[in-house]
């Protein structure tokens, strides 16, 4: 059973979950054998990057906006707003495409900078702030959302129009 699928998860728990399912499929990426294994990997990754930003923005973030907190949220944000650019190119790219991979290397960079910075510098300060029960509410609003990004399907699908890169300006080949 996920941390997520427990009754009394911390939102901290969760994030970090989703952080460790997250870097497990960019390594299952790097062991594809073949072009349909790596598509539907790569499909895995985008959904569970679409579902994290999408939870932490609208659940974790506004819960946990502090004064202590407040430049860590907004470099989190740009951040997440980088890793949503590069998804949503990379999603507009064919996954035999020659640039694909230096892509995927550019997107896991970010991704594995924006973990370490969160899990070093704003979840000490979070758990500082917040009690458990607090915590476990906001995760509480972070599942029901999930839950229903996933029911949609397809959550990465949503990340070119959210960031204003539709499929007229993505770089279709």
């Amino acid at each position: 059973m996920s941390v997520a699928e427990s009754g009394d998860v911390s939102a901290l728990d969760m994030l970090a979950e989703q952080h460790e399912e997250v870097a497990s499929l960019f390594d299952d990426l790097d062991d594809a054998e073949s072009l349909p294994s790596k598509q539907e990997t790569f499909e895995a990754l985008a959904d569970a990057l679409a579902i994290h930003t999408a939870i932490e923005e609208r659940h974790f973030y506004p819960a946990v906006r502090a004064q202590r907190t407040e430049d860590i949220l907004i470099e989190s944000l740009e951040e997440h707003l980088g890793i949503k650019r590069v998804l949503a190119d990379l999603i507009a790219t064919p996954i035999d495409d020659e640039t694909f991979d230096a892509k995927l290397s550019a997107l896991r960079e970010l991704v594995e900078s924006h973990v370490e910075e969160e899990e070093r510098d704003l979840f000490p300060k979070v758990e500082m702030l917040m009690d458990e029960e607090a915590l476990v509410a906001i995760a509480g609003e972070m599942t029901i959302t999930l839950d229903a990004l996933v029911r949609r399907g397809n959550p990465r699908l949503a990340l070119a129009q959210e960031i204003g890169h539709g499929p007229e300006q993505a770089s279709y080949r």
